[in-house]
C-alpha cells in the first residue's frame, strides 16, 4: 500500500510552529495554511465533516436489521422518487442505485432564476448468505426504502432461552 504521508513534501523536516507574527494576517500564509490543513485531512484518511457537505453526502446511511428470519435493510433516500431508484441482487450482492433530480425556478417581472441539481449514487452490501430473488420484498414510503431478504432454511434458528442457574 501507498505510504500517502510520505508523499507530502512538507511534512519531512519542517516544524509545526506557528506562522510569524507579521505574516499571520497574510493571505498568502493563511491560504497556505488551509491547503496544508486540507492536504494532511485527505492523506491522514480522514473524511470532510458532512454538515460542510463532505464525502457523507453522496453515501446514502443504511441500516441492516436481522432477527431470526430475515434481514431488513433500510436506506433513507429523501428527495429521491420511486421511479429513480433501482435495487439488484447478484449471488450475494444486494446493490441499491439511484439518482436524485431537483429543479427549482423562480420567475420575476425582468428575470428568472433556474437551479438544478443531479447527483447518482450506489450502495452495495454484501451479505452473509444467497438470496432467490423472488423472495425478496422492497417497500419505498416517505423517502425511505425497506428492502426484506428472508434468511435460508438452514439459517432461520430461533434463539433458545438457557436457563441460568445459582450455585
Amino acid at each position: 500500500m501507498v505510504d500517502f504521508k510520505a508523499l507530502v513534501p512538507w511534512r519531512h523536516g519542517r516544524s509545526q510552529a506557528p506562522a510569524p507574527r507579521q505574516d499571520f494576517f497574510d493571505p498568502f500564509v493563511s491560504f497556505r495554511r488551509e491547503m496544508d490543513r486540507i492536504f494532511e485531512q485527505f492523506f491522514a484518511g480522514s473524511a470532510p465533516d458532512p454538515a460542510q457537505g463532505g464525502w457523507h453526502g453522496v453515501t446514502r446511511a443504511i441500516a441492516i436489521d436481522e432477527n431470526d428470519t430475515e434481514l431488513v435493510v433500510t436506506a433513507e433516500l429523501p428527495g429521491v422518487s420511486e421511479k429513480e431508484i433501482e435495487v439488484s441482487l447478484t449471488g450475494d450482492v444486494l446493490t441499491i442505485t439511484g439518482k436524485k433530480r431537483s429543479q427549482r425556478e423562480e420567475r420575476h417581472a425582468n428575470s428568472s432564476y433556474v437551479e438544478r441539481r443531479f447527483g447518482s449514487f450506489s450502495r452495495s452490501l454484501r451479505l452473509p448468505f444467497e438470496v432467490k430473488e423472488q423472495t425478496v420484498d422492497a417497500q419505498f414510503k416517505a423517502g425511505v426504502l425497506t428492502i426484506r431478504l428472508p434468511k435460508p432454511a438452514e439459517l432461520q434458528k430461533p434463539a433458545r432461552r438457557i436457563d441460568v442457574r445459582t450455585v
